[in-house]
């Protein structure tokens, strides 16, 4: 009986080491997608004053994270979207165009950017992302 207590507390001698994959590329591919960004749930319980410059943020961060670029540009036309009801009154959805593009700079950190435009809908129901082709 102690033996089987001590083969079911007894510490295992081999060693737990993480999967060694291939690390991912850092997107090398240039791509396009669509997103529908929620910007009501993201400046939820923010200040009135500060809710379209946290909505831009959000959609920096957004951007970051689903295209694996630190380096985010918006169009100006997508600013001026997300600023068209004024600073308090965010829109509650925004359809966004990220393009992952080479950065021509020599002298650039990443070789990799996002472009981020907006792209107009009349409903955002039954939407969902979309790989776009770029010509």
């Amino acid at each position: 009986m102690n033996q089987q207590l001590a083969r079911i507390a007894a510490p295992t001698d081999k060693k737990r080491t993480k999967k060694q994959g291939k690390a991912r590329s850092a997107l090398q591919d240039v791509v396009s997608r669509e997103y529908t960004i929620h910007l009501h749930k993201r400046v939820h319980g923010r200040s009135f004053k500060k809710r379209a410059p946290w909505a831009v943020k959000s959609v920096v961060d957004f951007a970051q994270k689903s295209m694996g670029t630190k380096d985010v540009r918006l169009d100006p036309k997508l600013n001026e979207q997300l600023w068209s009801q004024g600073v308090k009154s965010v829109p509650h959805r925004i359809r966004v165009r990220l393009e992952r593009r080479r950065n021509d700079d020599e002298d650039a950190k990443e070789k990799l950017y996002t472009y981020a435009s907006h792209v107009p809908v009349l409903s955002f129901k039954k939407l969902q992302t979309v790989v776009v082709e770029t010509d």
